[in-house]
Order: C-alpha cells, then structure tokens, then sequence
C-alpha cells in the first residue's frame, strides 16, 4: 500500500521531490506478482515523471501495459519488462522518444513490436525467448542509432535468417533454427 502524502510534493524541485519519496531516477518493481501497473504510483511520481530514467517491471504477471503508462514516462531511457506475459506493446510507446534500451525477453509477443522501429534513440531490444517469426528487417536497418537486436530462442523464419545478415548494420543475435531456450 502506497503512503498517503497530500502536498508533500508541492514547492519542491523535481529531485527535491524525488528525495522525499525515496525514490531515484530508476523504479524497480520486479518479482512483486503485478498483473498492471499500480495506479497510486502514477499519482505518488506525477510531479515528477519527467526525472525517472528506468522503471524495471521485470518477472511479474503483466499482460498489457497502458497507454496511460507510456504517454506518463515518456522520459524513459531504459524499460525493463522481461518475465512476464507480455503479448504486444501500445501504440503509444511510440512517446517514448529518449529510449535507449527496452528488455522484453521471456514474454509472449508472436509478432515483433513494430512501433519500436520509430523510436528514434533506441539501441538495444531484446526479445529473446518469444514466439517471434517475422521481422521487419528494412525498418530495423533504417534506425540509426540501433546496436543490437537479440532475437535468440524465437522461431524465426527462414527468410529472416537469410535477407537480414546483408542488410543490417548492427548485431542480430539469433538462435541455430530449431534451437530451445535452456529450462529455467
């Protein structure tokens, strides 16, 4: 349960408020079994959104995520969400133009979340160990600041193992065809 606190945050700096909280330019609720993001936190940080960096949401129960939650921490450089049960991300995660590294790995995503290909600072994404046959391999390779796409343990198709190694300028992990993911 999250601490009642009316007017606490008022007449302070965003890294005074910050303070106050206890709360850095990172958020980590991973292993807490969230099935949505609480809706006290948005009103707990709404002063200061702007400040947080990293929100980890890793190994919990997530189905879905909000376009409330993306259009709300839209300062976001990092988002953690591996371990959960994840099937496609809103259209809104397009607000997230600061991102540079997002983890969706051990989810359930069948298509791969094409809204990531507008995103103009991102470097990393990791998908490793979904249900992911198909990649826009073009879109990929026009992003300019992309580093590395982990793609290993998903069931790529052979077309996407063949057209994407000569068009891509940036590190394609991949899984041998047929490779499983290692139990946990």
């Amino acid at each position: 349960m999250l601490p009642r606190m009316p007017g606490v945050l008022s007449g302070h700096s965003a890294p005074a408020a910050l303070e106050l909280l206890g709360c850095a330019p990172r958020q980590d609720l991973a292993e807490c079994k969230l099935v949505s993001f609480p809706i006290g936190i948005y009103k707990v940080l709404r002063n200061v959104t702007d400040q947080i960096h990293l929100i980890t949401l890793a190994n919990n129960e997530l189905k879905s995520l909000t376009s409330k939650f993306m259009t709300t921490f839209c300062q976001l450089r990092e988002l953690r969400l591996e371990g959960n049960f994840l099937h496609r991300l809103p259209n809104e995660v397009s607000t997230l133009q600061h991102l540079k590294a997002i983890d969706l790995s051990r989810n359930q995503f069948r298509d791969f979340p094409e809204q990531l290909t507008t995103l103009p600072a991102l470097e990393t994404i990791n998908l490793e160990e979904n249900d992911i046959v198909d990649v826009p391999v073009e879109k990929l390779a026009a992003m300019p600041a992309l580093h590395s796409v982990n793609l290993r343990f998903n069931p790529l198709s052979a077309e996407v193992r063949v057209i994407a190694p000569p068009l891509i300028k940036f590190d394609m992990l991949m899984s041998p065809e047929g490779a499983r993911a290692p139990p946990p």
